[in-house]
């Protein structure tokens, strides 16, 4: 099972998912440049955080016009997986693959921090090392992570279970405390209806490395790396 990592200008935190796939996974892993084309090596797709193209106009606005993102939409479409972290969650959600928008932080401040996320289906490869409603510890840094949509985009999201991390306490509980960016619903991760893109703000690539004694993202990795090594 081979990883893909697109990196666009400013992107800053693709050599740390290789860190995970290549380093701490043995996986095979491709560093994608944003102009490159031809995808069809590449069984997983990651978006890495960062500030693709400075983040200028709006955080993923000037990523979607990169030649690639054709290739990433014709991959996921065939119902192969693609992961956005971050920036990248932005920049699906720019392109169509994912629904809604991520805006400016219930305060305005970027924030930094560790926080607990809730984890609220296992039934697909990311989650499927976790437990059901297990409270997980991810880092975040972000200014624009808030997520919105308007009120039938929501619905529709719960209704069909596309939740899959959500902001909570340390022992589980979902209100506005919990809520470190105002996101609606305390969304912190959504997955396309097929369930094969996920777009999440939380960094599960800096919660993986023993050194760091942070290792809950590193299951998601391998989540997804078991399931797709068992088709092969």
């Amino acid at each position: 099972m081979k990883f893909g990592i697109i990196v666009f200008p400013g992107s800053n935190c693709d050599r740390d998912v290789a860190t995970v796939t290549q380093g701490l996974l043995n996986a095979p892993t491709r560093m994608v440049w944003h102009q490159e084309t031809a995808l069809s090596d590449i069984d997983t797709i990651v978006i890495p955080g960062g500030f693709s193209y400075g983040d200028y106009l709006r955080c993923g606005a000037i990523a979607r016009f990169s030649p690639v993102i054709k290739s990433i939409v014709e991959h996921a479409n065939r119902g192969k997986y693609v992961l956005g972290i971050c920036n990248g969650f932005q920049v699906l959600t720019e392109v169509g693959l994912l629904p809604g928008a991520l805006i400016g932080n219930r305060d305005l401040h970027f924030i930094c921090d560790r926080v607990p996320v809730r984890v609220e289906r296992t039934d697909l490869p990311w989650t499927q090392n976790y437990t059901s409603r297990q409270v997980i510890t991810l880092p975040i840094a972000h200014g624009e992570g808030r997520y919105y949509a308007d009120e039938d985009t929501i619905k529709s999201l719960e209704d069909n279970g596309q939740v899959l991390f959500r902001y909570c306490s340390t022992t589980g509980e979902v209100n506005e405390a919990s809520n470190p960016n105002g996101s609606l619903d305390n969304i912190a991760g959504i997955v396309n209806q097929p369930g094969n893109v996920l777009g999440m703000m939380p960094h599960p690539e800096r919660a993986s490395d023993p050194m760091l004694r942070a290792t809950d993202g590193k299951l998601l990795f391998e989540g997804l790396l078991g399931v797709l090594d068992a088709i092969a």
